[in-house]
C-alpha cells in the first residue's frame, strides 16, 4: 500500500485530534471531575471558615474544568471537518490500495475494522453536533441527554481501538509488513527505499 499526501495528512491530524479528544475526556473524568473537585473545594474552604453550599461548589468545580472542555468542542469541530475529508478521500484518494476481494480474511477483518471506526468517527461527529446545538436545534433536553449518553457510550469503542490499532500497526511492522509507519509518514513503501 502506498498512501497519498492527502492520506497521510488527514491520519496524521485525525490522530491528533482523536488523543485530544481522548485527553479531554480522560481529564473530565479524572482529576478535573466536577463532584471529585467539588468536595475538595467544599473541605478546603471550611478550613479557611469559608461555607459554601454542594450546588455552589459544583458551580466552581465545572468553571475550572470550563476552558479544558471548550478544548472538547474545538477538536470535536476539527474532527467533524477531518471526517468529512475522509469520506472525500474515499472517492478520490490517489492511494494505490490493494483489491478488498484480494486480501487475506486477516486483512479483511482489519480493514473491516477501519471502515467500522470511521463509522463510529462519524456517528462521534453527528452526535456531537447535536448535543452541542439541541437548542438551536430544537432538541429536547431529554433526547440531547439521551443523544449524550449514547454519544459517551460509543466513545469507549474509540478507547478501544486506539491502543488495538497501535498494538496492530507494532505487530504488522515487525513482522510481514516491514516500512509500514513509514509509509505513513513519508509515503514510501519499503520497496522504494
Amino acid at each position: 500500500m502506498k498512501y497519498s499526501l492527502s492520506f497521510r495528512i488527514w491520519h496524521w491530524l485525525n490522530a491528533t485530534v482523536v488523543f485530544g479528544l481522548l485527553a479531554t475526556v480522560f481529564l473530565r473524568k479524572t482529576f478535573l471531575s466536577w463532584r471529585e473537585n467539588s468536595e475538595i473545594l467544599m473541605m478546603q474552604l471550611s478550613q479557611m471558615s469559608i461555607e459554601i453550599t454542594a450546588e455552589q461548589a459544583k458551580v466552581l468545580a465545572k468553571a475550572v474544568r470550563a476552558g479544558m472542555w471548550e478544548w472538547h468542542i474545538i477538536l470535536g469541530y476539527a474532527l467533524v471537518l477531518l471526517v468529512f475529508f475522509r469520506i472525500y478521500l474515499f472517492f478520490k484518494d490517489a492511494s494505490v490500495k490493494e483489491n478488498f476481494n484480494t486480501l487475506s480474511l486477516h486483512k479483511k477483518g482489519v480493514q473491516s475494522l477501519y471502515y467500522l471506526f470511521y463509522g463510529t468517527l462519524l456517528f462521534m461527529s453527528i452526535s456531537g453536533l447535536l448535543i452541542h446545538f439541541h437548542q438551536e436545534l430544537q432538541i429536547s433536553k431529554a433526547l440531547a441527554e439521551e443523544i449524550k449518553e449514547l454519544h459517551e457510550f460509543v466513545f469507549n469503542a474509540i478507547m478501544i481501538f486506539v491502543p488495538l490499532h497501535i498494538a496492530g500497526v507494532i505487530i504488522a511492522e515487525s513482522k510481514e509488513e516491514k516500512g509500514l509507519v513509514s509509509s505513513m509518514i513519508n509515503g514510501k513503501t519499503k520497496e522504494n527505499f
